[in-house]
C-alpha cells in the first residue's frame, strides 16, 4: 500500500485523535513538561492504551450493530426511570458539557492565529466558529473527515518539528516510560488521562464508523485506523511534553500555553513559536468541530432522534453547542459555573460509560461472535477502575476544593 493509499485509509480515528488533542491537552502536556520534564511520559503511554481499549469497543459496537452509543443506552433499559436518568445524564454531560468546553476550544485556536497574525483572539474566535459551522452544515461526512485528517497532519508536523528543534534527551525520554508519581503530580496525571480518555469520543466514534464502513467485513480496517490514529495522537502529546521540558528549567510552574509561547519565541529565530502557534490553532479548530459533532450524535441518539448530518434536529444541536462557544469567545467570557457543572456530569458519566461498554460488549445477542475476548475484558476492567478513580478525583476537586 502506497503513501496515498494509506492516507486514504485514515478514517474516524483521525476525528478521535483530533478531539482529544485540544487546547486542554496542549496546556496540560505543557505544564507536565515544564514541571516534571520527562518523568510523566508513562502517563501518556497509559492514556493512549486506555483510549485504544475503550475506543475499539465503541467502534466495534457501532460497526457491528449499526447503532450509536446513545441508542444502545436507550435500548438497554426497559424501565422508564433508569432510561430517563440515563438520557438526562448523557444530555447533561455530553450536550451541555461540549457546549461549556467549546469556548476553550475556539479561544485556543484563536490564540494560535493571534500569535501568528497579531489580530485579537476576540476577532479570530467567531471566525473559527463560523468556518467550523460552514463545514458541519455541508453534511458531507467525507469532506469533514478529510479536513480532520489534514488538520491532524498539520498539528502533528508542527508539534513534532518543535520537539526535534529542541533536541530532546532520548535517554531521559525513554526513562520516563517507567511509572513514577512525583510529589504533587497526581492532579496532573489525572488531568492528562482525563483529557485523553474522553467520554464524548465514545459517542463520536460509534457513530462515525457507520459513516465510513458498512459492517463486520471492515472490522480489521476499522481497528487499524483506531489504533494507528490514537497512537499518532499520543506521539503529538509526547512532542508537546518534550518541547516544554526542553525550554523550561525543571520544576518551572506555568499556568497556561501563553507562557509556553513566550518561552519559545527566542528559540531558533522564532520558528519554534510559529510551529507551536500553528499546532495550537489546529488543536483548537479540530476540537471546535469535533465537540459539537459528538454532542449532536450523543444527544440525538439518547433522545431517539435521527442521527443524520443533514437533519434539522441534528443540526440544531451542534449549532447550539457551537453558538455558545462563538458568543462566549467573542465576549471574552469564561462560563465557569457551566464548566464546573460539566466537569461533575462528565465525572459521573465516564465510569458509567466504561462499565456499560464492557457489559454491552459481552452481550452475544447484540454482537454475536464479535463479543469481547478475555484479554479485552481484563484490559477494559483495568481501564474502568482507573476511570472511576479519575471520576472521583474530579468530583472531589470540583465539589470540595
Amino acid at each position: 500500500m502506497g503513501v496515498i493509499d494509506r492516507l486514504k485509509a485514515i478514517g474516524p480515528g483521525a476525528l478521535v485523535a483530533a478531539a482529544f488533542i485540544g487546547p486542554g491537552t496542549v496546556t496540560t502536556a505543557s505544564v507536565i513538561g515544564a514541571e516534571y520534564a520527562y518523568l510523566l511520559v508513562w502517563t501518556i503511554a497509559f492514556s493512549i492504551l486506555a483510549t485504544i481499549v475503550l475506543q475499539e469497543m465503541s467502534a466495534r459496537l457501532g460497526l457491528i450493530t449499526q447503532e450509536g452509543l446513545g441508542e444502545a443506552f436507550r435500548d438497554e433499559f426497559d424501565n422508564p426511570v433508569p432510561q430517563a436518568i440515563t438520557v438526562t445524564l448523557v444530555v447533561s454531560a455530553i450536550g451541555i458539557g461540549t457546549a461549556a468546553f467549546q469556548t476553550g476550544n475556539i479561544v485556543g485556536g484563536a490564540a494560535g492565529l493571534s500569535t501568528i497574525t497579531g489580530i485579537s483572539e476576540n476577532v479570530w474566535g467567531p471566525v473559527i466558529g463560523l468556518v467550523a459551522a460552514g463545514l458541519l452544515w455541508t453534511g458531507n461526512y467525507k469532506l469533514i473527515e478529510r479536513v480532520f485528517v489534514g488538520l491532524v497532519g498539520i498539528m502533528g508536523t508542527a508539534f513534532l518539528l518543535n520537539a526535534l528543534m529542541v533536541r530532546p534527551d532520548l535517554g531521559s525520554l525513554t526513562g520516563g516510560l517507567v511509572p513514577t508519581v512525583p510529589e504533587g503530580s497526581a492532579y496532573l496525571i489525572a488531568g492528562l488521562v482525563g483529557t485523553t480518555v474522553v467520554g464524548y469520543n465514545l459517542f463520536l466514534h460509534a457513530s462515525t464508523v457507520q459513516e465510513r464502513w458498512d459492517g463486520p467485513e471492515d472490522l480489521a480496517e476499522c481497528r487499524a485506523d483506531t489504533i494507528g490514529m490514537i497512537v499518532v495522537g499520543g506521539i503529538i502529546t509526547t512532542a508537546i511534553v518534550v518541547t516544554a521540558a526542553a525550554v523550561f528549567p525543571a520544576g518551572t510552574e506555568i499556568d497556561n500555553v501563553g507562557e509556553m509561547a513566550d518561552q519559545l519565541e527566542p528559540v531558533f529565530g522564532g520558528y519554534a513559536l510559529t510551529f507551536f502557534a500553528i499546532g495550537l490553532f489546529a488543536a483548537g479548530f479540530t476540537s471546535a468541530m469535533s465537540a459539537p459533532l459528538a454532542g449532536a450524535y450523543a444527544t440525538a441518539g439518547a433522545l431517539g432522534w435521527e442521527r443524520d448530518l443533514t437533519s434539522t434536529r441534528f443540526r440544531a444541536i451542534w449549532m447550539t453547542i457551537l453558538g455558545v462557544g462563538i458568543v462566549f469567545s467573542a465576549l471574552d467570557y469564561n462560563p465557569v459555573q457551566v464548566i464546573v457543572f460539566a466537569q461533575v456530569a462528565n465525572g459521573l458519566l465516564l465510569p458509567i460509560l466504561a462499565v456499560f461498554l464492557i457489559y454491552a460488549m459481552n452481550n452475544r445477542d447484540l454482537l454475536g461472535e464479535y463479543t469481547n475476548t478475555t484479554l479485552q475484558n481484563v484490559l477494559g476492567g483495568i481501564v474502568t477502575l482507573v476511570v472511576v478513580g479519575i471520576g472521583l478525583r474530579t468530583l472531589y476537586d470540583v465539589l470540595v476544593l
